[in-house]
């Protein structure tokens, strides 16, 4: 499935990957690439990665220490990786929040197969404008997903206000190579194998492209901690992930 060219526009625009589009567009451009790849995105998480995006993940957890009190906000976790580990780790109840509602639909199926009923919720909802009450949540997490939104400090914004005091948000994604040296080899599996994985595997070739050219418009590590920053998180640092190739984000409301 191609991604149609987008409309010319003189008005405000955006990144979608390498494309300039406008930003009233981004987030339906970005839910057609999901919609389409649903039903096959963990088995491309698993791919593409060499299954170490498992790791990554497990980190994420190991940061959050889960209990049985913690109510967990999850952006963009629609197909439920994060909410079922967080569950499976003994955390409290889960939010999942998502915009398309295709990758809703496979967490939903993953969460029943799982013999987990009652302890996820399902939204969707724009990580721009959550739907829940301020100071409502102990922890938001957001993994894969924050490069997708065409407003990221909206979307941080968003996430800090419906914390609770002392809660933690934790932001994993693709971020940028630290180790010298394999930036090249980096640039030619991004570009050149996810690419046919995507048109091999999911049948899209065109989101797999997206995917390698959204990471590279994605903020480095210090320009995102600053980010977070400025949208009023305290104590924020964060952890290289495989040389970089993912950073793992911490923030507090305070």
């Amino acid at each position: 499935m191609s991604q149609p060219d987008p409309p010319e526009s003189s008005g405000p625009s955006t990144d979608f990957g390498f494309q300039t589009v406008p930003t009233g567009d981004k987030a339906s451009l970005v839910r057609a690439v999901f919609d389409d790849v649903a039903p096959n995105y963990d088995v491309m998480n698993d791919l593409m990665s060499l299954g170490i995006h498992r790791l990554w993940k497990a980190a994420l957890i190991a940061r959050l220490r889960p209990c049985a009190g913690m109510r967990l906000l999850d952006l963009g976790g629609g197909t439920g990786d994060i909410a079922l580990r967080f569950h499976a780790k003994g955390g409290g109840p889960v939010v999942v929040c998502d915009i398309n509602r295709e990758m809703l639909a496979v967490g939903r199926n993953r969460a029943i197969d799982q013999a987990v009923l009652g302890d996820i919720a399902w939204v969707c909802g724009d990580a721009e404008q959550l739907p829940f009450r301020d100071r409502s949540m102990d922890a938001v997490s957001i993994a894969f997903c924050l490069r997708n939104v065409t407003h990221i400090d909206r979307a941080l914004a968003e996430a800090r206000r419906v914390l609770k005091p002392g809660g933690p948000f934790l932001c994993l994604e693709f971020s940028h190579l630290v180790v010298p040296g394999l930036a090249a080899l980096y640039d030619r599996y991004s570009f050149s194998v996810l690419p046919w994985l995507g048109q091999k595997i999911a049948g899209n070739r065109a989101a797999y492209q997206y995917l390698a050219e959204s990471i590279r418009r994605f903020p480095k590590q210090a320009d995102l901690a600053a980010r977070m920053s400025a949208a009023g998180f305290e104590r924020v640092s964060w952890r290289n992930l495989s040389g970089g190739i993912a950073a793992l984000h911490v923030g507090w409301r305070l």
